[in-house]
């Protein structure tokens, strides 16, 4: 019996990265404060399902 595939795994840990930092860099470009709650909401989202290295700085 063979092991499972970790390509699903690796898939899914490329795209959460690459959408932390696309919303890292709108964050930084964020010129109203509406704009930037909006993007920290979401980072927040994000950093409650992995707890560990903070998302935010």
């Amino acid at each position: 019996m063979s092991a499972p595939s970790r390509r699903p795994e690796i898939r899914r840990r490329r795209a959460r990265q690459h959408k932390i930092t696309t919303l890292r860099k709108r964050l930084a470009s964020a010129k109203s404060d509406a704009d930037r709650d909006r993007v920290t909401a979401k980072l927040h989202k994000l950093a409650i399902a992995s707890p560990g290295q903070p998302l935010l700085k």
